[in-house]
């Protein structure tokens, strides 16, 4: 490409697909105004439902288990190779790399294994305004092209009292839990922490709009995984997996175009390699999702693959979705809840109190989501669905042979000196082991 693009890239803690473009009850519209000048695409998923994990997948363009991040980056899991982060093949290309904010995917001290040109701290000058920072670099006239990584806090855990226009009255929590008050009041507090993210992720696409840049630069704006509900983050349902994805700028993401085929996390480093006709690196397991945008194709996937190993504690399972059907298996013989991967809220306290710790959980499930779209009727065991069940589960043994699985071995170990919660706990914020 002659005149190569820059690519922002705004990336979110734990918002899923609850913002407005979405269709939710939660104004974003700086969002909505993105979605409206670019393209959303409807059926987005992360490779892994849980922060790091979800980021590595993105860029390295490898699923998690091959990158190496089973586990939490500030908990002492890591990349295999931190060469494969997308930056390296950026700057391979001509790219002036930069981060602001959220990172996740390795310790503050060892940062400059991720390959980035510049890091801006948002701890000094900026006391935690990401947007602020991003904003600083954007109007300094930046060399082009250019590579931004912003990332945000919000919607992570440690939301703000719900505002005015918030009240928990009128708000309705997400499909896994039951709509009472202390969960109205749990969603009206989400509500309030998306406001933020929507003022502050504008903030920022304003800036790139003033600055002249807006026609040649790519945004990628997406998050992690879902949100930090019961049965949803660090969950293989689509509760956990589904994520916003929305990208505006050129090569055909304009217009506000709304793609309905699915497609991962997996997919963006293969993406931008061919938007900008540089070689795709070796280890890419992924494809490019410009058939989609140019209208030659329905789908570029017609399986979506999606895996966790360890959160806060260790809880192996993998999943395979197509557009009909989710799969979903459980490793090790471990059939109760691992509460401390779940986030502690009032929506938390809501399922405590009414016996989550002693529901028992299926080795294998497998959902029809034409009429099961929730994924709460597990079909694994019904004589009418043995071939789909067979057939899904080879799927997941390809995918986990393909990809070396070191859960075809047995359980996997944490690394030496990692961090990790006892599965049997309650909350993540209990003291954890370290692994020696």
């Amino acid at each position: 490409m002659p005149d190569m693009p820059n690519i922002l890239y705004l990336h979110s803690h734990d918002t899923g697909r609850y913002i407005q473009p979405y269709g939710h009850a939660i104004p974003t519209p700086n969002l909505q105004k993105l979605a409206e000048e670019g393209v959303i695409f409807r059926q987005a998923f992360c490779g892994n439902p849980t922060c790091s994990a979800s980021r590595s997948v993105l860029l390295t363009g490898q699923c998690a288990h091959s990158a190496g991040m089973i586990g939490l980056a500030h908990r002492g899991f890591t990349l295999k190779d931190y060469g494969h982060h997308l930056c390296h093949t950026l700057s391979a290309n001509g790219y002036e790399t930069t981060l602001v904010g959220v990172q996740h995917l390795i310790a503050a001290a060892e940062i400059d294994k991720l390959g980035y040109d510049n890091v801006i701290d948002v701890r000094g000058k900026y006391s935690g305004q990401t947007s602020s920072a991003a904003v600083d670099f954007l109007d300094s006239a930046p060399a082009t092209p250019f590579f931004l990584s912003v990332g945000f806090t919000q919607t992570h855990r440690g939301y703000p009292e719900p505002g005015p226009a918030e009240d928990p009255r009128y708000c309705r929590p997400p499909a896994p839990v039951p709509d009472t008050p202390e969960t109205r009041y749990d969603m009206a507090c989400y509500k309030a922490c998306a406001r933020v993210l929507d003022t502050n992720m504008g903030k920022v696409l304003d800036a790139l709009d003033a600055s002249g840049l807006a026609e040649n630069t790519l945004v990628i704006c997406t998050t992690d995984h879902g949100i930090a509900f019961p049965g949803m983050k660090c969950n293989l349902t689509d509760h956990g997996t589904g994520i916003m994805l929305i990208m505006r700028g050129p090569g055909g993401f304009t217009g506000g175009g709304a793609i309905n085929g699915m497609v991962s996390h997996l997919n963006i480093f293969p993406t931008i390699c061919e938007l900008l006709e540089i070689s795709p690196p070796d280890w890419l397991e992924g494809r490019s999702i410009m058939p989609l945008i140019r209208g030659e194709a329905d789908e570029v996937n017609d399986e979506i693959f999606s895996e966790v190993t360890y959160h806060a504690a260790y809880q192996p399972m993998r999943a395979v979705r197509t557009q009909r059907w989710k799969y979903i298996r459980r490793f090790g013989g471990r059939n109760r809840p691992v509460l401390p991967n779940c986030d502690d809220s009032p929506s938390k306290t809501v399922w405590m109190e009414n016996g989550w710790a002693d529901r028992i959980l299926a080795e294998e499930e497998i959902y029809d989501l034409i009429f099961d779209p929730n994924e709460t009727q597990n079909l694994a065991a019904d004589p009418a669905h043995a071939k789909v069940l067979e057939e899904m589960r080879q799927r997941m043994q390809r995918w986990m042979e393909s990809t070396e699985d070191p859960l075809l071995n047995g359980p996997v170990p944490a690394p030496s000196g990692a961090k990790v919660n006892d599965p049997d706990g309650i909350s993540p914020r209990e003291t954890p082991m370290t692994v020696e």
